[in-house]
């Protein structure tokens, strides 16, 4: 452990896949020329410029390495590139949209990535075990092409977990008000992945662009990754237009549900009307209505609106009204 927030890990890599872990009193020896050196820094902590110093980093990069606002890109600066990427949020109790940002510096046999407090990345945490396993990348840009596959990785579960639950909302026979309420907030999840994605596929078609950084094989390797990330954010647009779809079903089934309600409720006011009128008539206290003297006018009373409701009924059967 170190007692800098800023130093989270540093690996001396050689090129047949074997690491050394270095202290933070390490970095500044230069490392073997087999090796090269993965640093792995939190930016916005208080000794982050200290850190960023002993790598003898230019104040340009190191400002941008410790940004507190970044959206994907891919730039040359003089003798290296500096990238900003987006990873899915794994951290407990987090929302998968809100995506973290990893930022990544490469110059020479050197590789610099920084994230922010508690923002951990999977991915990082995968490339530090295959690290411990002597599995690592041969460099700096191939550990920087496994990174961004694993990235991609994740924003494939991801995406594919949104798809699975708009299929079971598409299978499913009945919608709720409820399902609205999680279409919404899948269709908000979509559009924030969607926000980083895009920029992200153009950062690393700008990567693609610079050919001194990559051989062929790696110029393939980084446009399969490239393509992967275009098909999900079309996904992405896929999934927010079936969300859409859902949405008008759920509210079209929810207004035919209360449209037969408000019919049924039309057709027994239909038939009661006319029964209310007899009641109210007969049962004003006047002079001169007929049957108050006479014990069997109640029952020819209730007799002929019995007859007067199951006529009404017939004629709306018979006219198809029910």
């Amino acid at each position: 452990m170190t007692d800098s927030p800023a130093f989270l890990w540093a690996y001396a890599v050689k090129q047949d896949g074997s690491a050394r872990m270095l202290k933070k009193s390490q970095l500044q020896q230069p490392v073997q020329s087999e090796e090269y050196l993965w640093v792995h820094m939190q930016s916005d902590a208080h000794d982050a410029q200290e850190v960023i110093a002993e790598l003898n980093i230019a104040d340009t990069v190191a400002d941008s390495l410790m940004a507190l606002e970044t959206r994907p890109r891919a730039m040359a600066i003089s003798e290296g590139v500096l990238i900003y990427l987006r990873g899915i949020n794994k951290n407990p109790d987090a929302d998968p949209e809100d995506m973290v940002s990893l930022r990544i510096w490469i110059e020479g046999n050197v590789i610099v990535t920084a994230r922010r407090k508690n923002r951990k990345l999977l991915s990082v945490q995968d490339l530090r075990k295959m690290l411990e396993e002597n599995n690592a990348p041969e460099s700096p840009i191939e550990m920087l092409l496994l990174l961004v596959t694993k990235l991609a990785d994740r924003i494939h579960d991801t995406v594919d977990e949104m798809d699975d639950s708009l299929v079971a909302f598409e299978t499913s026979e009945s919608l709720s008000k409820s399902d609205r309420q999680m279409l919404a907030n899948l269709r908000r999840q979509a559009a924030s992945i969607r926000r980083f994605l895009a920029p992200q596929r153009d950062a690393l078609d700008s990567l693609l662009r610079m050919t001194k950084w990559l051989n062929q094989d790696q110029a393939m390797d980084l446009r399969e990754q490239t393509d992967r990330i275009t098909r999900y954010v079309e996904d992405l647009d896929l999934v927010r237009e079936r969300a859409v779809v859902l949405q008008d079903e759920v509210r079209n089934r929810i207004g035919e549900q209360q449209g037969v309600r408000m019919y049924f409720l039309a057709m027994v006011t239909a038939v009661f009307l006319p029964l209310s009128f007899l009641t109210g008539v007969f049962g004003m206290n006047v002079a001169g209505l007929p049957g108050t003297e006479s014990p069997e006018a109640f029952d020819v009373l209730m007799t002929a609106m019995g007859g007067l409701a199951v006529f009404m009924i017939v004629a709306m059967v018979w006219k198809r009204w029910l």
